[in-house]
């Protein structure tokens, strides 16, 4: 299977490490322009860098800015110019005690993992309708389905971006537009990491750390071990291709089968 992204342009929010840049550079193996986005310009020129170094003539761009904010949001799109394929990747999470989650936690949460992602798509969408032809795909996680005790203010916020996403589809309905969620599972990134030891010994060793983290706190796992980024991205590059023009207003799980069910 061949898959091929020529003459398509992407946005990847939040691309200059982890799940964000393995999708970016996954993009632009498979031919297409990708816009590489994060905060901080040292990060997401390093980052461009990494994918000139290792995809042959890949064309591939920076946007530095904050995408959780309205001028941030507008300062990509304008970079950006006509955008193909929106991968809404950019979140935050953390493990905070539940009764301990405040108000503006709470409004973090959301206006990080759920607004920022409709408005870019709200800003996206009309443009890709108008064209016959877009894909919005929504990095959403296993904890939109089963609520972690230890951050429900991630996992509602997840949540929410499943709900999002099945109406932005609907909103594409009948045209070449497809509008998907991608249920990534525990993931192995810098971010993850950290979190693991959040939560376990962090004299541990890394590997012993994470096998004790999936024992203990993601036993229900089917793989027994971390996703790497590249397997997300892999499902990612695949639906925003040509080939997955039938699948639409889906959530699919790339979650190592970790949510206990033969539905997404």
């Amino acid at each position: 299977m061949r898959i091929d992204l020529s003459e398509k342009t992407a946005i990847v929010t939040g691309s200059s490490a982890g799940i964000g840049f393995s999708i970016a550079r996954g993009l632009a193996g498979a031919g297409a322009d990708v816009v590489v986005n994060g905060r901080s310009e040292k990060t997401v020129t390093a980052a461009v860098d990494k994918i000139r170094q290792e995809v042959p003539d890949a064309a591939v761009r920076a946007a530095v800015a904050d995408v959780s904010t309205e001028d941030g949001a507008n300062r990509v799109v304008d970079l950006a110019g006509d955008v193909d394929i929106l991968v809404n990747n950019l979140g935050i999470f953390g493990a905070t005690p539940a009764l301990e989650i405040t108000d503006d936690d709470w409004r973090r949460y959301f206006e990080v993992n759920v607004l920022a992602s409709a408005r870019l798509t709200r800003l996206l969408l009309p443009a890709m309708i108008e064209r016959d032809w877009g894909r919005v795909l929504n990095i959403a996680s296993d904890s939109a389905v089963v609520i972690p005790e230890e951050m429900i203010h991630y996992g509602t916020s997840k949540t929410a971006l499943l709900a999002a996403s099945r109406g932005f589809a609907k909103a594409a309905a009948g045209t070449g537009v497809t509008v998907n969620s991608v249920i990534a599972g525990p993931t192995h990134t810098g971010g993850v990491e950290d979190f693991v030891y959040q939560l376990v010994d962090r004299a541990l060793p890394w590997e012993e750390a994470q096998r004790e983290f999936m024992r203990t706190n993601r036993p229900q796992s089917l793989l027994q071990r971390l996703i790497e980024p590249e397997e997300i991205a892999n499902m990612v590059v695949y639906l925003a291709s040509p080939l997955a023009s039938a699948t639409t207003g889906g959530a699919v799980r790339v979650d190592g089968g970790y949510v206990d069910s033969i539905l997404p």
